[in-house]
């Protein structure tokens, strides 16, 4: 079971389910294959909101990779998701999002600090 603490998202391709999960090195792969001179430059081309499908096979396939699964790129490419194109680009999102510290439930389980229950 994923951990979105721990940056981890769970995924469906091929009717499987796979964790994914950006750790350091599958960040520093992308910021080779990307081009990026570190990660303030990586999350900024991530916030732009302009990927391209290779930027999505490549953030899914450091995801996986990241998690432990022997994929290549070329292997990510003919997985199959529900939904299409919009099943990968969700997957992508939500992997960025628990990476960078931006999805909801990494901030659900922590309770209001007693001067923010007032």
């Amino acid at each position: 079971m994923a951990n979105a603490k721990r940056g981890e998202v769970e995924a469906d391709f091929d009717g499987k389910t796979y964790t994914l999960c950006l750790t350091l090195g599958a960040l520093a792969e992308l910021e080779s294959g990307m081009g990026a001179a570190d990660l303030v430059a990586l999350a900024n081309r991530f916030e732009a909101n302009r990927l391209s499908a290779r930027d999505i096979l490549r953030i899914i396939g450091c995801g996986l990779r990241g998690a432990g699964h022997e994929v290549t790129d070329e292997d990510v490419s003919r997985m199959k998701v529900s939904g299409g194109l919009a099943g990968y680009v969700r997957i992508a999102a939500r992997l960025l999002a628990v990476t960078f510290g931006d999805a909801p439930e990494t901030h659900a389980a922590n309770p209001p600090t007693p001067q923010d229950a007032r």
